[in-house]
């Protein structure tokens, strides 16, 4: 709700998504108003040739699913968010990703992989109740404490998509919901893609070129600045993550320093608006 949560939001291309000439994988989408506040983030699969295409769809997706269930339900005071809704919200998601497969034509499965294989992470407040779940990894922490979101054998996560080719067991492609203090103790809410796992790790490292130390994750949500300018925090990871050459006199040659996000990094940051 736009009244109680002011929303930062920021994304760039990893190190190594750079050097390979591969586009920023990840996507966020956010919609807030006097109603609800719902923002999800997503990260393509990194082996899909495409897969930047189905987060882009897919948060855009969920953003709108979810809205439209909130607005053709009545939430009264003290009602939680109906949790079958993100069943509801689940089962529309595939049958909009079946129909853009099969509009696209060619390999089926192929398509599928090449496109549509993307983590999710998202958020959802009402007056009175708040929902955060997932499906995949990233990164939620929640009052400055991380969740753990659990591991996957060999760096892979399901996919929503792999509900369309019954290569996954269903139970693991259902969204899994958080449990979380009550609205009212809530102060931040930090979503993000795996990426931001390197950011945290960088915390005391010197920004490439600078003297000045990354700083703890915690900035995101402490400091005004990225509240107050919507394009800060793309700023400050991009300043993270950038490449420097300098000319080291004493050695008589040139330096290097390399960006410190080897992946695509995504995050969106929810605060309490501050009373005064």
């Amino acid at each position: 709700m736009k009244s109680l949560f002011e929303l930062a939001v920021g994304s760039i291309q990893g190190r190594e998504h750079l050097r390979l000439t591969k586009n920023n994988q990840d996507a966020y989408h956010t919609l807030s108003n006097e109603q609800f506040t719902i923002a999800v983030v997503c990260d393509g699969c990194s082996s899909g040739l495409h897969s930047e295409v189905g987060a882009q769809i897919g948060a855009r997706l969920l953003v709108d699913r979810l809205a439209k269930a909130l607005s053709s339900q009545s939430i009264q005071e003290n009602q939680s968010i109906p949790r079958e809704l993100l069943e509801q919200v689940h089962q529309d998601l595939l049958s909009e990703i079946k129909s853009s497969i099969e509009a696209m034509g060619g390999n089926w499965l192929q398509t599928l992989k090449d496109y549509f294989l993307f983590t999710i992470i998202g958020v959802v407040i009402t007056s009175t109740d708040l929902l955060v779940f997932s499906l995949g990894d990233g990164v939620i922490v929640i009052n400055g404490r991380e969740l753990d979101l659990g591991c996957w054998t060999n760096n892979a996560p399901p996919y929503l998509a792999y509900g369309l080719s019954c290569e996954v067991p269903r139970q693991d492609l259902l969204f899994q919901v958080h449990s979380l203090p009550p609205l009212e103790e809530v102060e931040s809410i930090l979503i993000g893609t795996d990426g931001v796992r390197d950011l945290i790790k960088a915390a005391q490292q010197q920004l490439p070129g600078k003297q000045e130390l990354v700083g703890s994750i915690d900035q995101f949500w402490r400091q005004d600045r990225y509240f107050t300018n919507p394009d800060q925090v793309r700023r400050r990871l991009s300043l993270i993550n950038r490449e420097v050459t300098k000319f080291d006199s004493q050695k008589q040659q040139l330096d290097k320093q390399v960006g410190l996000l080897s992946d695509d990094t995504t995050l969106v940051v929810l605060r309490r608006r501050r009373s005064f």
